[in-house]
């Protein structure tokens, strides 16, 4: 076993230990996140951004607009697509080349956040049905992680997609010079991720918590309350009491994170 691996166990075990006694490494109470900062147009020349830091994790999202051809089942609408990027930088897990499954699978939970909420009114980025419509890119860019990486990927992306600006289109030319109206959007979905460690769930974990956890339970959530997408992680089963508890709590904590966002 390597150095490194061992010191994990070590502290694997002091976590689950302290998580059992009814407490948090970091003195957060069970459904605490921790701090959160959210800073829209951080990239001037994207159509919209968003830098998230949660704790010690921080994600960078970008959103760019182009168009082209519809997928044929949607001829009338807009194409979303989302990337994600986790660069060694970011942490030494990850390596160099192309995405693998965990930023697969964090473009997908973002990716279907978005999508199943209807979040953009894919329609109205339709220039001519069949033949040219606006594409929406979403990438995520991980720049330090210590844990919970969807939450903050998903409240980026919506952060992000609320401030976007359409560019202007002339003879299907984009001008980005020339940003004209802003992106049409319906909703703001936010997701609240929960780890479980024995018989104790845990919001928002930091990466300690994640190595820790016997499963994981990520529920993405629109402004009405209403549950647009979930994913689990992990070999824990769960209940659907253990489901309609956390859901209740999801409602609750998005709601709070959607203010970040939505600034009435």
């Amino acid at each position: 076993m390597e150095h490194d691996d061992i010191i994990w166990e070590v502290k694997k075990e002091a976590i689950r230990s302290l998580v059992l006694s009814g407490k948090r490494m970091d003195g957060r109470d069970f459904y605490d996140y921790r701090p959160v900062e959210v800073k829209t147009n951080y990239v001037k020349r994207a159509e919209g951004s968003a830098l998230v830091k949660l704790g010690k994790t921080q994600v960078l999202v970008g959103v760019k607009m182009d168009v082209g051809e519809p997928y044929q089942d949607t001829p009338n609408q807009g194409n979303l697509i989302t990337n994600a990027e986790m660069v060694p930088i970011a942490a030494p897990i990850f390596t160099p080349g192309p995405p693998d499954e965990n930023a697969i699978e964090l473009a997908r939970v973002v990716d279907r956040g978005i999508r199943e909420s209807q979040m953009i009114d894919l329609e109205k980025l339709c220039v001519r049905e069949g033949e040219l419509v606006w594409n929406v890119i979403v990438d995520v860019h991980v720049l330090d992680y210590d844990g919970n990486l969807f939450d903050a990927a998903i409240l980026g992306a919506t952060a992000a997609l609320h401030t976007t600006r359409i560019p202007k289109l002339e003879d299907d030319v984009i001008i980005y010079s020339e940003k004209k109206d802003p992106l049409p959007v319906r909703w703001a979905p936010i997701s609240s991720t929960f780890v479980r460690i024995g018989d104790k769930d845990l919001l928002d974990p930091d990466l300690g918590e994640e190595k820790s956890m016997d499963g994981r339970l990520t529920l993405t959530i629109r402004d009405d309350g209403n549950l647009c997408a979930a994913q689990k992680g992990g070999v824990c089963a769960y209940k659907k009491e253990d489901v309609e508890k956390l859901f209740d709590i999801a409602v609750k904590k998005t709601g709070e994170l959607r203010k970040k966002v939505i600034k009435k």
